[in-house]
């Protein structure tokens, strides 16, 4: 594992790394903020960040404001990329930017020619921890005992879809604008149909909503969605998640922000808030 970059941010260190991955059969660059106080040799907890359509492992690290408050709270946060990378990664056979390169939804695809590299769920879920334990844990003081995850958009989707598969290792989510069904968005068709095939009984997997609805417990949810996002009605439907936390008894906060849209204004006036949501699990 390469240290790429390493600098000076609110008393801690915003570091990148690259190494190779062999989930997704392909290099990887992943961001990882390490608070004053591991600085110090404490210990601290882990709150994982998952980025949105497009995004790389860098948009939230230079526009999320996440720094100040994770370091005010002795939280370190990883940052992972967006999907598999490189030239031998296939991508959309248009180009689009909601499918392929940077759009990796956090599935393990089961289809050719997706088969071989788009496995983020099991690289945010399996490969990145275990690389931490053994590569950093010592040496960054990192607690993965103390887990919390969030995102944004396709990596709130990505969240919550994490976070409900595995109550017991993460102890709390939260998301920005997330796509909260798959299964009933032109987003999640796109991608579901491709990485995983035509069977939409194998998609639920990849549904919060249907997650929802046959979890084994619960865990602390939040969830911010801005009344003026362009995506809302066709895309992100945070009614639907509403109405299977309502059906199935799971507690959830679920807040619709006035005016706000989709971008990382929207992201940053409400960073603060999160990161003192998952501090109360994590400390």
């Amino acid at each position: 594992m390469e240290l790429v970059s390493d600098v000076a941010s609110f008393g801690g260190r915003q570091q990148r790394y690259k190494h190779t991955s062999h989930v997704l059969s392909c290099d990887m660059h992943f961001s990882l903020f390490l608070p004053p106080a591991a600085m110090r040799g404490e210990r601290v907890p882990l709150l994982t960040w998952l980025s949105g359509l497009t995004c790389t492992d860098e948009n939230f690290v230079q526009k999320a404001c996440a720094q100040r408050a994770a370091a005010q709270h002795a939280i370190a946060i990883l940052a992972p990329d967006t999907s598999p990378r490189g030239e031998q990664v296939p991508d959309d056979a248009e180009g689009a930017w909601d499918f392929g390169l940077g759009a990796g939804f956090y599935v393990n695809a089961t289809t050719e020619p997706w088969s071989r590299h788009y496995h983020m769920y099991a690289y945010v879920r399996e490969e990145l921890p275990a690389l931490l334990a053994t590569q950093l844990s010592d040496s960054a003081g990192l607690d993965l005992t103390r887990q919390s995850i969030f995102g944004h958009s396709m990596g709130g989707h990505g969240a919550l879809i994490l976070a409900l598969r595995n109550i017991d290792r993460y102890r709390s989510v939260s998301a920005f604008a997330p796509i909260c069904s798959p299964l009933n968005c032109p987003w999640g068709e796109k991608a579901l149909s491709h990485y995983l095939g035509s069977d939409r009984s194998a998609w639920a997997q990849y549904d919060s909503c249907s997650l929802v609805r046959e979890a084994d417990g619960s865990l602390p949810l939040l969830v911010d969605q801005g009344t003026a996002d362009s995506f809302l009605e066709e895309q992100l439907k945070p009614e639907l998640l509403e109405a299977a936390c309502a059906d199935a008894g799971f507690p959830a906060t679920i807040r619709s922000q006035d005016g706000y849209d989709h971008s990382y204004f929207f992201i940053s006036s409400f960073m603060d808030e999160h990161i003192a949501f998952h501090a109360l699990y994590l400390n």
